[in-house]
């Protein structure tokens, strides 16, 4: 059945369509094209005409007219609209007129850097000429490394590699940084938050290499689709950049459903399970032949899914293998394998975390279903770009959860289409980032007393480490001094850079998986089920040292989900507002988390069947937070409700609310509540960063509570619910059954307390 013809009959559909909230089709597009531009190899353009590339889009040519001009540029157009082709052309053009020209092109992950050295190869094989092109990253063999660092022309690989096994090393590197003269960053949408104020400092460290070596590389960076691409990049790289947004490339027709599952308890608010709607969605899709990507919010969510798909294609007479998954975890070689399999069309459906929202060739899927709202505008364009890649019609359906953000969203369509994707937001200078970027530096290079690091004044930093005796002033210069090794202890993305890794006892202890530091405690503590592409595994050990985890496979109806606890410790203020009833907070603070206890939860049904509970370590975090207390006489003026009924669903509903205001992604912050606070000594509500050193968005979060607080207050009043549910405060077995009301009176007290009720009254 043809996509188009699906798509009416089930919107005509009941059960289906009388579930639509909004439908959109975005009309189908020609393209714009241009000729080839004469700077260009005539040996390249040959190239690239066999391979049916008769000319340029009008971006791509656009672009390369910049770089021709020595100017950097960002590119900013769709999913599939030739972007690589922008800087491939020239670096190759480039290295063709000199052979002595070198280009460093960095993606955010080895996935990535792996597809887009196949596709650089297969040009280069055109060509005939002898272009050397090599991936450097983790997986590189340790007897092919020296030959990369004196051969390679163009030298593929990741931050974190960069950060860790280059620039350490830059005296094996001569012929790279002597001769630099692309850097190409794909994906720089990712390079926001944490990960993007590591970056921005790993390219002042790289600036300073190319430096000592004579060279000053120009930069070229493609972007998918975000608010403020040429700000982002100029903030990263602190140079001017061009900015080229306008797509020329072709697009097929492309329909968007917003599609909110059915409530099944009106009282209670509850929605049918989102996973079994997901399913559902996306097997009217594969039930008509139709290649369908899912996409989940967690690994969790995934392996549900894909154990879902797999049981209705076996109970349907088909083939599971048809189905796979992917996430983060997955062993290379699996992951390679499943996208060649997708890429040569062998497989009619695959799960993923937003592990393939990015570029991965993964050929022309025609449907995307996203399980839940991806958490960003700009990311809910890229998942549902990631169908229709080429010029035929495809389709995109966002299933909503109960959760507040889901709900905001598809029943506020017009929000969502007219507001601007987000925009990346890095702190370089966060402290706790810069200091260890000068550490590195200063082991790479010594840093003369008077330089800055980018444009940023490190005198005081380079002060603090001397008194610490981690460099030593003479001669004018700031030498390191300490016998460690800095970057291997520092990790770009705030996680611990070992992973966990999984062994299969009924394989003789052969690796399955991996698993991060961070999920660990929720994923892999003794007697939980590790899913793995449907497969069951039950947790028999942990050997939290030896970061291993041995498992052996089970067949059993449920999954398992960890809960938990955390505790807050003020460290300081930054800010702090006070009036005779509340006080106001921006400061930092020390948070400990530890998972206490697991559920299990059995399959289709998602009811609770029983628990256990976790031993595990406590984990630390400093970070930043915004945080809200009452002072006392605060509980009296509650009516018919105690301070943890007022105070939890509190939290729940502003954590949610937040991510509506801040552009971020909505497991950026978290929420806690404490009835007496150790600091304040009075019931306060803690909204932080969740991550490392904090990204600055508890400071937006003080600038902006007023607001946050009126839109909770109005979220609350037009959820239908009786007493709380998913979709404002949170479950009704959560949050008391006068949960809602409290949260209510919480909310009026603060914002008729910030003079902000307008002429409300304070209730």
């Amino acid at each position: 059945m043809q996509l188009t013809e699906l798509i009416e009959g089930l919107r005509a559909k009941r059960g289906f369509g009388d579930r639509i909230v909004s439908f959109m089709k975005i009309p189908a597009q020609n393209g714009s094209f241009q000729d080839y531009p004469s700077f260009l190899s005539s040996a390249l353009v040959n190239t690239l005409r066999e391979r049916g590339i008769e000319r340029l889009y009008s971006h791509q040519r656009e672009a390369m007219d910049f770089i021709a001009r020595g100017e950097n540029v960002v590119v900013v157009t769709p999913t599939a609209s030739g972007k690589t082709l922008c800087y491939n052309a020239p670096v190759l053009s480039a290295i063709i007129d000199s052979e002595k020209a070198r280009a460093l092109y960095l993606f955010p992950t080895k996935a990535l850097s792996q597809d887009q050295v196949a596709e650089l190869n297969s040009i280069v094989d055109g060509i005939g000429a002898p272009i050397r092109s090599y991936t450097y990253d983790g997986d590189t063999p340790k007897d092919a490394r020296r030959s990369i660092r004196t051969r390679g022309q163009v030298v593929v690989t990741n931050p974190d590699m960069l950060h860790a096994g280059i620039l350490p090393h830059h005296t094996k590197w001569n012929e790279l940084f002597s001769s630099l003269k692309y850097v190409v960053v794909d994906e720089l949408h990712m390079y926001r938050g944490v990960f993007g104020s590591h970056f921005a400092n790993l390219v002042r460290r790289l600036k300073r290499i190319c430096g000592f070596y004579g060279s000053d590389p120009q930069f070229i960076c493609c972007s998918a689709t975000i608010g403020n691409p040429r700000e982002l990049a100029e903030e990263l790289f602190e140079e001017k950049f061009a900015l080229v947004d306008q797509s020329g490339a072709p697009r097929g027709e492309k329909t968007i459903i917003f599609y909110n599952p059915p409530v099944i308890n009106k009282q209670l608010g509850i929605r049918k399970s989102l996973l079994l709607e997901a399913r559902d969605v996306a097997l009217r899709f594969m039930d008509a032949g139709i290649e369908t990507i899912v996409f989940a919010r967690s690994r969790l969510s995934t392996e549900v899914l894909v154990t879902y798909l797999k049981e209705e294609m076996r109970r349907r007479g088909k083939d599971p293998a048809k189905v796979r998954g992917y996430r983060g975890g997955y062993l290379p070689l699996e992951r390679r394998e499943i996208e060649k399999s997708l890429r040569n069309g062998e497989l009619l459906g695959v799960v993923s975390t937003n592990a393939l929202e990015l570029g991965i060739d993964i050929g022309s899927l025609e449907a995307c279903v996203m399980a839940g709202y991806p958490g960003t505008i700009s990311s809910t364009w890229q998942q549902a770009g990631r169908a229709g890649r080429k010029t035929d019609a495809s389709c995109a359906v966002l299933v909503a959860s109960s959760a507040p953000l889901d709900q905001f969203m598809v029943n506020n369509p017009d929000y969502f289409f007219s507001s601007s994707p987000e925009k990346g937001v890095v702190d370089p200078d966060n402290l706790h980032v810069l200091v260890s970027h000068v550490k590195c530096g200063a082991f790479e290079l010594p840093f003369r007393k008077s330089e800055n690091f980018g444009q940023k004044d490190v005198g005081e930093v380079l002060a603090f480490l001397e008194e610490k005796s981690v460099v030593h002033l003479a001669a004018g210069k700031y030498h390191w001094m300490s016998d460690s090794y800095p970057a291997e202890s520092i990790s770009l993305r705030c996680a611990s850079p070992e992973n966990f890794v999984v062994f299969d006892l009924s394989q003789e202890n052969v690796a399955i998986g991996e698993v991060d530091m961070e999920s660990t405690p929720m994923l892999l503590h003794e007697d939980a089920i590790y899913i793995h592409e449907g497969k069951q595994y039950h947790i028999e050990e942990l050997d939290w040292d030896g970061k291993k985890a041995y498992a052996k496979p089970v067949d059993v109806d449920y999954y398992t989900d960890a809960k938990v606890d955390t505790d807050i410790q003020v460290m300081d203020f930054l800010v702090k507002k006070e009036s005779s009833e509340i006080t106001r907070y921006d400061g930092e603070i020390a948070v400990k988390t530890l998972p206490t206890m697991y559920k299990k939860v059995r399959l289709h049904t998602h009811e609770n069947i029983g628990s256990g509970e976790i031993h595990l370590p406590e984990m630390d975090m400093h970070t930043t937070s915004y945080w809200i207390s009452f002072q006392p006489g605060f509980q009296e003026k509650l009516v018919n409700a105690d301070l943890k009924e007022a105070l939890f669903p509190l939290a729940n509903v502003i954590r949610n609310i937040v991510p509506v205001f801040l552009l971020c992604d909505p497991r950026d912050v978290r929420a806690v509540h404490q009835e007496k606070s150790t600091f304040t000594d009075t019931p306060t509500v803690f909204v932080y960063d969740d991550h490392p050193g904090g990204v600055g968005l508890s400071e937006r979060i003080y600038e902006l509570d007023e607001e946050i607080f009126l839109a909770s207050e109005k979220l609350i009043q037009q959820c239908p619910c009786a007493a709380g549910c998913p979709s404002c405060v949170g479950p009704i077995d959560e949050v008391g059954p006068r949960g809602k009301e409290a949260a209510l009176q919480t909310l009026r007290l603060a914002l008729h307390m910030l003079g902000q009720t307008k002429g409300q009254g304070a209730g």
